[in-house]
């Protein structure tokens, strides 16, 4: 497992990526070893996973009958969303990278993906923690989420570019397929597994 000084050194590659610095590849493992290492970012965001988790949970609590409990299923649940949602969308990055000829980017392109996640995880963990301690902080946290994930498709499709180079139609397909393909599996599975709220 990476230690947090590692972290730092790849969170620090990503920012000069987003500067359009190609120094940043220096601090990036982007070997095929670097990238199944790169997935030790899931375990890193654990703390605002569970987090979301927890906030989750009493979401659905609170749109149920009072007598209505979850157990342990109920988080199962949540981590297989949460598995489905981080790997698909890889899974189908590297197809489309595979058809566009541009399959030695995919190691790369995963270790930026799951590293950015690492970030994007905690802040979107801090912005449940406003909904969740300040009341009537819903429209603020609205407005800041929008800010967010306009600030995660603006960085990603930076550090594409640096990757895959100035191919604007193919980085805007690929960062739509890393992004929208979570959002609808999330909602499907949600549904489908029976821990979306009601209503």
């Amino acid at each position: 497992m990476p230690s947090f000084k590692e972290v730092q050194y790849y969170l620090a590659g990503l920012w000069l990526l987003l500067r359009m610095d190609t120094r940043g590849f220096q601090y990036l493992d982007i070997s095929d070893r670097g990238m199944l290492r790169s997935f030790w970012a899931i375990l890193w965001s654990l703390p605002s996973i569970g987090i979301s988790w927890l906030w989750w949970q009493q979401a659905y609590l609170s749109a149920m009958p009072p007598e209505t409990s979850t157990g342990m299923a109920f988080f199962l649940r949540l981590a297989l969303v949460e598995a489905a949602s981080w790997l698909t969308p890889l899974v189908l990055a590297g197809v489309l990278l595979m058809i566009f000829r541009f399959g030695d980017k995919f190691a790369p392109v995963v270790v930026v993906v799951n590293w950015l996640g690492l970030p994007t995880s905690y802040l979107n963990a801090l912005l449940i923690a406003l909904l969740a301690f300040i009341p009537g902080s819903g429209g603020l946290v609205a407005i800041l989420w929008l800010g967010l994930m306009m600030a995660i498709v603006f960085s990603l499709a930076r550090m594409l570019r640096m990757i895959c180079g100035t191919h604007p139609l193919f980085i805007g397909t690929l960062t739509l397929v890393l992004l929208i393909p979570t959002m609808l599996l999330t909602d499907f599975l949600q549904r489908f597994l029976g821990i979306y709220p009601p209503g």
